[in-house]
């Protein structure tokens, strides 16, 4: 089918389209005149510019497609706290969802994420119908909030006979993510001597694989149902002892109580001090994003590698472009 994907020049962008063309999909981009399209430049996709937020320029994006994934939307953690966030999301998934069923599109991939369904305080393994628990009224969980909002709308309109599918990528790594969605998480754990981390984890997937997951819910999917793409749950002790070994270096580790860590980020808030971080990430990385991709292995036909075969090309990519040592 004519596929438009929003948010193309993205880093999942960047796996989805080479991943529909792999199964003989027509691809149309929708992106803005200042996007940085490096990373699918080569291949074969139509431009189109416009943006989510402008139904004007989406009905003419749609025009003759039969498929949409839609991945644009705020997604860079320095901005996930910002008002702007909300629009972004939930306005650009209802737009996009109207501008689709306007244009008589047959099929649609909302693009969402793990932590939209739930976040735990210790490792318990969760699928596409836990229920959430997560304080959402919490300034960091603004994006989770504004995704759980999106996929809303999309079971909305599933009801009222218009295919839907949700997708829901794990933390997902691989080489080219120049905007370090994730790759950022690699480089502040090599960065820090000692190592620090927190008593957390999360499911991680590998870009390609995720990328297929996308693809196959389009074509496989059921309408109004979630599907969890990813490979392996792991604990961030873990992730930073695995990326270590990988690169050879011999690097203490050392694990912060979760409630130090938390206490240290509401004070620094508190007396506005700097801190070294971000603190938009503690209520994510002091908690627990362990989920069954099983539902997506049996009814999308995908597979996932585990977290060493995530992080190998990854660190490699992240070696060679010097953003570490």
């Amino acid at each position: 089918m004519k596929v438009l994907v929003t948010g193309a020049s993205g880093f999942l962008g960047s796996g989805v389209v080479p991943a529909l063309l792999a199964c003989g999909h027509e691809v149309r981009c929708l992106v803005r005149a200042q996007s940085d399209t490096d990373r699918i430049q080569g291949l074969d996709w139509e431009r189109v510019e416009g943006d989510i937020l402008d139904p004007g320029s989406l009905d003419s994006a749609m025009s003759g497609c039969q498929g949409v994934i839609h991945l644009a939307g705020t997604s860079d953690w320095m901005e996930i706290g910002r008002e702007s966030t909300w629009a972004s999301i939930v306005d650009g998934t209802r737009f996009t969802l109207e501008a689709a069923r306007r244009a008589g599109c047959e099929r649609f991939v909302f693009v969402s994420t793990i932590s939209s369904i739930n976040g735990s305080d210790v490792p318990v393994l969760m699928t596409e119908e836990t229920e959430c628990t997560l304080p959402l009224e919490q300034p960091a969980f603004l994006y989770v909030k504004a995704k759980r909002a999106a996929e809303v709308l999309c079971r909305e309109v599933a009801q009222e006979g218009f295919d839907v599918v949700i997708a829901n990528p794990p933390e997902t790594y691989g080489p080219n993510d120049t905007d370090l969605i994730t790759a950022r998480n690699l480089i502040n754990l090599y960065q820090s001597k000692p190592v620090l981390v927190t008593r957390g984890g999360a499911l991680v997937g590998y870009i390609d694989d995720v990328a297929r997951g996308i693809v196959a819910a389009l074509e496989k999917g059921r309408s109004g149902e979630r599907y969890v793409l990813g490979g392996e749950n792991c604990h961030i002790p873990v992730l930073a002892s695995t990326m270590f070994d990988i690169l050879g270096e011999n690097r203490r580790i050392i694990r912060l109580p979760n409630w130090l860590v938390r206490f240290i980020t509401f004070l620094g808030a508190r007396l506005r001090l700097p801190l070294p971080y971000n603190p938009l990430i503690i209520p994510y990385a002091t908690r627990f994003w362990h989920f069954d991709p099983q539902k997506a292995r049996t009814e999308l036909g995908v597979e996932f590698r585990g977290l060493r075969e995530s992080l190998i090309p990854t660190l490699q990519w992240l070696r060679e472009s010097r953003r570490i040592g």
